[in-house]
């Protein structure tokens, strides 16, 4: 089975313009080299999936933040890890936290901070040891299963603040 949907895409156009099958469409494109340099319509594509996962992720924040705090913790695991993606982006890369002081920071955008943090450190988003908690020094690894149940602005925004970009905000970034 192919997971990814660009790719089923361009076997589907070929199909509709060859008359093959699926099978026969998938391994005659996937023979082909790609090229070195995307093309256009490939950067056209990143650059709009990128708006879209942006824009998503400002809807999300939109509704379940009201004045920079959490109304709910989202039972849904996809919309849960984007509110927290909003979250993280309060937490200071690099700073070391004692318990106290993460959940002074967490209580401040939602009641239930140990249920935050608890999800933070779950998703890989915060690390902890000896009651210390900071940010996760390198995104975490995502099998393919994971990928589809998180937001797509995980994969891009996460790995710049991680890396101590502090002008990006996890709902304010891209095509705003």
């Amino acid at each position: 089975m192919t997971r990814n949907k660009d790719f089923k895409a361009v076997v589907r156009a070929r199909m509709r313009h060859t008359g093959e099958n699926y099978t026969a469409a998938r391994t005659a494109l996937a023979a082909i080299p790609s090229p070195r340099v995307p093309t256009q319509a490939a950067r056209t594509a990143v650059a709009r999936s990128r708006m879209d996962a942006a824009r998503q992720q400002r809807l999300i924040v939109q509704r379940w933040f009201v004045d920079g705090r959490l109304r709910a913790i989202p039972s849904r695991r996809k919309i849960r890890a984007a509110v927290l993606l909003e979250v993280l982006s309060r937490v200071h890369p690099g700073q070391l936290y004692t318990e106290q002081q993460i959940s002074r920071l967490l209580g401040e955008i939602h009641p239930d901070f140990a249920t935050v943090r608890r999800e933070l450190v779950g998703l890989g988003y915060l690390q902890r040891r000896d009651g210390r908690y900071w940010v996760c020094s390198e995104p975490p690894v995502r099998d393919d299963h994971q990928r589809d149940e998180l937001p797509a602005w995980e994969e891009i925004w996460l790995p710049r603040f991680v890396a101590g970009d502090r002008g990006v905000r996890a709902s304010a970034e891209v095509g705003r």
